[in-house]
């Protein structure tokens, strides 16, 4: 038997990781699991393989079902045929692909090809659903990969019967696709670790993240930055700021003219802003609770510190937001009356409605992500950038290939792209506990999640709440944001803004075509259905930051004297100038 290691740990709470394993096979059943998960960047084909036999035994036994799409066939074969003798197409069902939007797809042949693709796309897609006794959530998978698959062969993918490349390439005599296998060898060399991964048009400290500012405080997980004020006087309660660490803090200060954080800080308000280490193996037991510990309530500790001030603002984004959330709910527990506020930005509290995330994780999915840990120590950040990318596929992979590789286009112009190249890791520990304890067994929401060994509920959380949720949000959908009304006694004010988790949240004031709905309610309104809610609020046009503001003065004291920079001595005095140490690690 091999000898188990001396750093036995436990990543799952039920069980330690030694029982985990089989007592004859388990470790090389873990080395095989892992080698697997490298192949196919964390996703488990056992999972997708489940889903299809579910699905394939009931339909074989539909016949009526069988019929249904034995006609629909015959139906769409029928409309583009006859579309091709000049007769008028109908419209497909389904929703409109951006894809085929010029005015070159509309004409013959290519409307007929765009046509045939979104019907056989909307085929296949009522050929998955409604399948009498497939499981919801293997009829919701299958009905997602082959989302993915439809996207794949969709006919713009290929040049020549794409009509944009096709009328870009002779305008330009083919130099659109030099220029594209240009930039299709540079994402080669950047996937292969031989060039950069960050566009060089940006970078940290120049053009990114650039709000003056501190940093007042450091340990092993966080440093924490306290940015300079630009006006006279400032609200007594400070602001703090927990990103999520998945990727770097400064989407939260991008460019200058889209940084939340200046925008905060021209309004009056002193603003603190955790920046996440960049986790290494030897980091493999940072959990949860180290996350809370050693970043929130630290942060908290320090700002408070510095500014003497008796309580302090609270902000959360995506997963940052989940932990605020825990920190905030443990903090009434224990009597702890220090938070004047807690706005949560795209976070999620209940995890039974996470959208199409939630697809890609249960137990097989997660039992290959920790073998893959267990070896290194850490998610790496292509696992990562691999699993989100599949969610937004037909953008983020497939439109950027069409712009990029065949019309010889580059957008690494946009800061925002730049960001999200700029990935992190996640310690083995913490993203265990994540994924068990809040996605897959959503031990927040149902009482379970423990601090301090008792557990935390959200209704402990007596200061007001800012929650915003955004459109078209895949990774935190908006009706899954609302559903913090459930858990909470709370006065909460609900934005829902246009955009998606990272634009709909990067919402700077001056944009175009912006819009957002908001509504305020009291500890004892009742509950809405979130179709309800959108019903009864109607859009305003503009940014939401401008309201937040407002909602944040009213919750703030009177203005007075902007605080130091960091104590005069001690753990909290100025270490260096932002954007500080930690972001700058890869």
């Amino acid at each position: 038997m091999a000898k188990p290691s001396g750093r036995t740990r436990k990543y799952r709470d039920d069980k330690p990781r030694a029982v985990m394993r089989a007592q004859a096979g388990g470790l090389s059943d873990a080395s095989s699991r892992a080698s697997e998960g490298g192949v196919t960047r964390g996703l488990s084909p056992l999972v997708l393989t489940r889903a299809w036999m579910d699905w394939a035994v009931h339909l074989a036994a539909s016949p009526g079902k069988q019929m249904q799409l034995l006609q629909q066939a015959m139906d769409n074969a029928q409309a583009v045929f006859a579309a091709g003798l000049g007769e008028t197409l109908s419209d497909a069902d389904g929703a409109a692909d951006p894809r085929f939007d010029s005015a070159e797809w509309q004409k013959f042949p290519f409307n007929l090809l765009a046509q045939a693709h979104q019907r056989q796309r909307q085929w296949w897609l009522d050929a998955m659903t409604g399948v009498r006794g497939v499981d919801p959530a293997h009829e919701n998978l299958m009905a997602f990969v082959t989302g993915l698959l439809s996207d794949a062969v969709a006919p713009s993918n290929f040049p020549a019967i794409n009509p944009d490349v096709i009328s870009t390439s002779l305008s330009e005599n083919g130099l659109n696709l030099v220029r594209g296998s240009r930039n299709f060898a540079k994402d080669m060399a950047t996937l292969s670790g031989l060039v950069p991964a960050v566009s060089q048009p940006f970078e940290v400290g120049r053009n990114l993240a650039t709000t003056a500012g501190k940093v007042v405080f450091r340990n092993k997980l966080m440093e924490l930055i306290q940015y300079a004020p630009t006006t006279d006087t400032v609200r007594p309660e400070p602001i703090l700021i927990v990103p999520a660490w998945i990727l770097k803090y400064y989407v939260l200060d991008l460019s200058p003219h889209n940084s939340f954080v200046r925008f905060l800080v021209d309004q009056g308000f002193t603003v603190f802003m955790i920046s996440w280490k960049n986790p290494l193996p030897e980091d493999r037991d940072i959990g949860m609770e180290d996350y809370r510990q050693l970043g929130v309530m630290a942060a908290i500790n320090a700002a408070i510190k510095i500014t003497g001030a008796p309580r302090l603002h609270t902000l959360g984004y995506c997963l940052g937001g989940t932990l605020l959330s825990i920190a905030a709910a443990a903090m009434g527990r224990d009597g702890d009356d220090r938070l004047a506020s807690v706005s949560l930005l795209a976070t999620q509290v209940d995890f039974s409605e996470a959208g199409p995330l939630r697809l890609l994780i249960n137990e097989a999915e997660v039992a290959m992500v920790e073998e893959m840990m267990e070896r290194q120590g850490y998610l790496s950040s292509d696992s990562m950038a691999g699993a989100f990318a599949l969610l937004r596929a037909r953008d983020l992979i497939w439109t950027r290939a069409i712009n990029n590789y065949l019309l010889g286009r580059q957008d690494d112009g946009l800061d925002l792209m730049a960001w999200h190249a700029d990935a992190t890791r996640l310690p083995a520990r913490m993203h265990s506990q994540y994924l068990r304890q809040l996605f897959l067994n959503n031990d927040l929401a149902q009482g379970r999640y423990l601090v301090k060994g008792k557990p935390v509920g959200f209704a402990a959380i007596r200061a007001p709440i800012f929650a915003v949720g955004t459109e078209e949000d895949d990774v935190a959908p908006w009706t899954s944001v609302y559903r913090l009304h459930l858990f909470t006694r709370s006065e909460v004010t609900f934005v829902l803004t246009n955009g998606g988790h990272n634009t709909g949240i990067i919402s700077a004031p001056g944009q175009p075509e912006q819009h957002f709905r908001i509504g305020r309610g009291s500890a004892d309104s009742g509950y809405r259905e979130p179709e309800e809610w959108l019903a009864e609020h109607e859009a305003e046009d503009g940014s939401w930051w401008v309201a937040f503001a407002r909602w944040l003065a009213e919750h703030s004291g009177e203005a007075v004297s902007p605080p130091q920079m960091g104590a005069r001595s001690g753990a909290c005095k100025a270490i260096c100038d932002a954007p500080g140490t930690y972001v700058m690690q890869r």
